[in-house]
């Protein structure tokens, strides 16, 4: 049905750490994180993200971390260690609008940011030195701002989320960056799509988008999108902002409008299984962001209520007890948040 994973796959070590993207100087916030919950917040970075943080990722290897902005340079990244923030890299060349969601390659050696401005989607090499040189843009750009992205564990697509028709667009990767743009999918219904996940087969594809069932997934394989999986039974109450699968890929995660906030279902090869009774204490107001461990022990969401970020225990049975806010919470809306 798809391209199964090409070992060997190592699984990110990053889940000692949870950040969240956020509106409101500093913009960003990182945490310890084990199973206890929090630890004492990080020391904000020297030199802070150019405006509000809409987008935070780290490298699989946890060497580094990278945060995309409102304001100039648009997106920004630093060295990361168990002490936190390092000095912030060198600016790459610039997006010329707001940087959005960040990704980064599983071999680290990329990372990619969505944009408000054409080329919508930017991407650059990578060291442990920072920014190298950018790639040269997909021949077919995607058609409007660019909000989510993501690589397959594998490196060998990207995928983007944007604003206008056809709201997706995936290209092959390699090491020489962009491939001719894939076709797009057949029957998607979305339109704004802001979140975009691959599960960690690589065998399938999630978007979160702004009109009903909020959250459409397709099978991926090295061609491309399959036929659309058949929608969830019972589908996230508003606009999706983001999705994510487990790295076990037996269950996806939806970050949405509207109260429960969040939506998480059984996934398989089959598709959408039951959803997953809500947890027993919401999170506060609408959902921007989500994350699983690298183990699927914890499922964090971001959202645009204080505290900003709720973190509950994962289980086969499905959420645990949320675990206590963080002694100091991110000081604004919560628009993305990574383990």
């Amino acid at each position: 049905m798809g391209a199964s994973l090409q070992l060997p796959f190592t699984y990110p070590v990053n889940s000692a750490y949870l950040a969240v993207a956020h509106l409101t100087t500093p913009f960003v916030s990182a945490y310890p994180w084990s199973t206890s919950g929090f630890g004492t917040k990080f020391t904000n970075p020297a030199t802070l993200p150019g405006g509000d943080g809409f987008g935070v990722s780290f490298t699989t290897s946890n060497d580094a971390i990278a945060v995309g902005s409102a304001t100039t340079p648009f997106i920004q990244a630093y060295p990361w260690s168990a002490t936190g923030f390092g000095t912030k890299f060198a600016n790459p060349t610039l997006p010329t609008g707001r940087g959005r969601q960040t990704a980064f390659t599983t071999a680290g050696d990329a990372v990619a940011v969505g944009s408000d401005a054409t080329p919508f989607i930017l991407a650059y090499s990578w060291t442990d030195s920072g920014f190298g040189t950018i790639f040269s843009n997909p021949a077919t750009l995607p058609t409007g701002l660019g909000l989510g992205v993501a690589f397959t564990t594998t490196d060998d697509a990207i995928v983007v989320g944007h604003a206008t028709s056809p709201f997706v667009s995936a290209y092959p990767w390699s090491t020489s960056g962009f491939g001719t743009k894939f076709t797009d999918p057949v029957s998607y219904l979305g339109t704004q799509t802001s979140g975009v996940a691959f599960t960690t087969a690589g065998n399938a594809l999630a978007l979160a988008h702004s009109s009903t069932p909020f959250v459409t997934v397709y099978p991926w394989s090295t061609s491309g999108f399959g036929t659309k999986f058949a929608d969830p039974g019972t589908p996230p109450t508003g606009v999706g902002r983001d999705a994510v699968f487990t790295t076990t890929d037996n269950a996806i995660a939806v970050a949405h409008d509207n109260t429960p906030f969040v939506s998480v279902y059984a996934w398989s090869g089959s598709g959408f299984g039951t959803r997953f009774t809500d947890p027993g204490t919401l999170p506060t107001g609408d959902g921007r962001g989500s994350a699983f461990t690298s183990f699927d022990d914890a499922l964090a969401i971001a959202h645009d209520i204080t505290p900003f970020v709720s973190v509950y225990p994962w289980s086969g049975s499905g959420f645990g007890t949320r675990f206590t806010n963080p002694g100091t919470k991110p000081t604004g809306e919560g628009r993305q948040t990574a383990f």
